[in-house]
């Protein structure tokens, strides 16, 4: 839920000019999002989001640039990721990824890191990350995803 309450707030201030955090809130509420202000701060925090000056005086919340950081270490996920699994395939809502032996909890943590919003939940063991899915076709799709990131 939090992530992809995230992703609206990214896309509600990259759509419309947002200058106060009651501004955000009654959007995601119109959006369909129970919210408080508390957890809409933090978000806000979380997410890395400033008020920038606008051509006409005003401030609205934007994203701030020096993200080189967690591109960074984005990458490195995605590296970790390429150089330890070896296969994925799922079924039903499930998806499983095989890596090599004793690499399973290193690349499920990098998973968790990245904040993959399809995943509801993972389980590792040596050589054996078991995904859930919320549905069979976020699995596929989450699938696809991983398999474009590793390269295969």
């Amino acid at each position: 839920m939090k992530t992809k309450r995230q992703k609206k707030i990214l896309e509600i201030i990259s759509e419309h000019s947002i200058e106060t955090q009651d501004e955000l809130i009654s959007k995601l509420r119109e959006s369909g999002y129970d919210v408080t202000q508390a957890t809409v701060s933090r978000d806000i925090k979380e997410l890395k989001l400033i008020k920038a000056a606008t051509d006409d005086n005003t401030y609205q919340y934007v994203v701030s640039q020096p993200q080189n950081d967690d591109l960074r270490v984005l990458s490195k996920y995605r590296s970790l990721l390429r150089d330890t699994v070896t296969n994925i395939d799922h079924a039903c809502n499930l998806v499983v990824i095989k890596t090599f032996s004793g690499m399973a909890q290193g690349a499920a943590a990098a998973l968790d890191a990245m904040s993959v919003s399809e995943v509801v939940g993972s389980i590792a063991g040596d050589d054996t990350i078991l995904a859930v899915m919320r549905s069979e076709a976020e699995a596929a799709e989450f699938t696809v995803k991983l398999g474009e990131i590793i390269g295969k």
